[in-house]
């Protein structure tokens, strides 16, 4: 690395050395005033020979260099017709119209033109990341980073036990090899964005001590047909070089998604490359301690070839952590941060339901952003608070003079029918937060609605979920009238549709099973309809504590669940 930091400086003051060259002959070739000359003295060095070249023109004057000279003369010119031959006779160089020529100007342009050449090249080879994204391996497995290991992972326990054989594997090939064992030549770790797919993939590597090669499926992809091949090849080669090593390909399926099956329909660069890749895996012998990892959140869209046995014959899902490997993903990120003892951690992870680890990461570093603001000792429960509201809606809105009071009034009546819904249908659940206080991400308000951890769900509790999700747009309709129902209930009604969709298509809920396009959505109209008309006359029963927690939230503007209860008077209910 210093060698080429050295090697790029070098290389950086002769380019500019050239350049102001360059711009220096070119500044004085054209600023440059030429000698006037007596027509006697030209005619005199034309007979000694010391004229090398010169320029006629239809002008009164004509233009003349002499030999060993950079120096421009001008003198009269005769326009004798005879001139031009005389001067041929006595081997001197004859132009017409044109310009003297500046040999010191040419070596000059071809020594820049050669210096811009070099720093191409230079940029080309050695620019870039240093991994075998860039076509340039070489490097990627001589870095001195240290990965992490299991230990510095915290949930995903079952997939954990699903790779550790793998880390064998890599260590003491010979010793599956003695047993005639196959390894899986790939694995695909599949699941949601954010659940540390990559960081599996790392931790592997690490407790292998094997090289690292961390690329990106699109990064094989390319618009000149056999390139992408060539960069796969690059990459298992270098690989092979080092005996063992995790190849980790990232976003996998846009390289190996399912192939078209009509032959003119495909895309033949990807096809090309992903061939590479299958013939490369497929070649993989016992005794080499080399696995291929890849990591999708569409498992469904890749080719089946990719998915064969001896192919990525192994898929491990990496999923959104439980209750317990969320508290131990929070207690690895704050080792490191000054937390008050009044925060409770178990409280954070029963509120976190269905957070990534990123997003418990992000949750952390917002609320130790929100104390370095407050320059404060700690990090204290409130911040928390507010970076966990501040990554599920956005920041606090701080100018509201712009909205009007029958504004607000709509938001507290539909954010508590959504509250109210979800404490009596689904009391199992935990509203932790009811606000109309709008957000940075246009949010007019909104109602944190969190279900316990579950294996599945049952065909009633779908149901309550999409009254739940209804409860927002049947309140305003109730309290204010048909026609002045409002657009804040878009997203209540995309997330109802979608779960009304898996209700009737992919779990086989409804009445009958749904065969078509057309009798689905005729099912899955005929069940909105029928929940929506629940949800009305549920919270028309239910009047009286609609109006109730809305006039306590327009009053207040943001409750929670102690405040919802005693509202409701949860004592009393069994």
């Amino acid at each position: 690395m210093k060698k080429f930091k050295v090697n790029n400086i070098l290389g950086a003051i002769i380019f500019t050395a050239l350049a102001v060259c360059l711009a220096a002959g070119v500044y004085l070739k054209n600023h440059s005033e030429p000698i006037s000359a007596p027509y006697v003295d030209f005619l005199k060095s034309v007979e000694e020979g010391s004229v090398s070249e010169v320029v006629l023109t239809d002008e009164s004057s004509l233009r003349y260099k002499l030999a060993g000279g950079d120096a421009e003369y001008v003198t009269e010119n005769p326009r004798s017709p005879s001139l031009k031959e005389e001067l041929l006779k006595q081997g001197i160089s004859v132009s017409e119209g044109g310009a003297l020529s500046n040999s010191g100007g040419t070596v000059m342009s071809v020594l820049f033109f050669c210096a811009v050449l070099f720093m191409v090249y230079k940029v080309t080879n050695h620019q870039g990341p240093k991994t075998a994204m860039a076509l340039n391996v070489s490097d990627a497995s001589e870095s001195a980073v240290q990965y992490p290991g299991f230990d510095d992972i915290a949930g995903n326990e079952e997939a954990k036990e699903s790779v550790r054989d793998i880390v064998d594997f890599i260590k003491n090939p010979d010793k599956y090899a003695r047993y005639g064992a196959r390894m899986p030549h790939g694995m695909i770790f599949y699941g949601p964005p954010g659940t540390g797919k990559t960081l599996m993939a790392k931790a592997i590597a690490g407790e292998a001590e094997a090289p690292f090669y961390a690329v990106s499926g699109s990064d094989f992809v390319q618009m000149y047909v056999g390139v992408g091949a060539g960069r796969v090849r690059d990459l298992f080669r270098k690989a092979r070089e080092n005996k063992k090593a995790v190849i980790f390909i990232d976003e996998i399926d846009a390289l190996g998604k399912k192939r078209s099956a009509n032959p003119q329909g495909g895309n033949d660069e990807r096809e090309q490359t992903l061939n590479a890749l299958l013939t490369e895996m497929s070649g993989f012998s016992n005794s080499e301690g080399i696995i291929v990892i890849a990591a999708t959140n569409r498992l469904d869209t890749l080719d089946e070839a990719l998915l064969r046995p001896g192919r990525f014959d192994r898929q491990i899902e990496i999923g959104l952590p439980d209750l317990n490997a969320r508290r131990s993903i929070l207690n690895l990120h704050i080792k490191n941060k000054p937390m008050s003892e009044d925060v409770d951690m178990d409280s954070v992870a029963k509120q976190t339901v269905f957070f990534s680890g990123a997003m418990l990461e992000n949750l952390l570093n917002e609320a130790a952003i929100f104390a370095a603001k407050r320059a404060a000792e700690n990090i204290e429960p409130t911040d928390i608070d507010k970076a966990y509201y501040t990554v599920i809606a956005g920041s606090e809105k701080l100018d509201r003079s712009g909205i009007k009071e029958r504004e607000r009034r709509i938001t507290a009546y539909h954010e508590s029918g959504h509250a109210l819904a979800a404490k009596l249908l689904s009391p199992e659940n935990t509203v932790a937060k009811i606000t109309i206080i709008p957000s940075t991400k246009g949010a007019g308000g909104f109602c944190v609605n969190i279900p316990p951890d579950k294996m599945y769900y049952t065909k009633s509790e779908i149901e309550n979920q999409i009254m739940i999700n209804l409860a927002g747009r049947a309140a305003e309709e109730l309290m204010f009238g048909s026609e002045n129902v409002t657009t804040g209930a878009g997203n209540d009604i995309e997330k109802s549709t979608s779960l009304a969709r898996d209700y009737i298509t992919k779990y086989a809920m409804g009445s009958g099973f749904a065969y078509d396009e057309k009798s689905s959505h005729d099912a899955m109209k005929k069940l909105l309809d029928d929940l929506y008309a629940k949800t009305r006359d549920f919270l028309l029963g239910n009047q009286n504590l609609l109006i109730a927690v809305s006039e306590e939230l327009l009053d207040r503007e943001t409750l929670n669940e102690e405040d919802l209860d005693r509202i409701l008077g949860a004592e009393d209910r069994p």
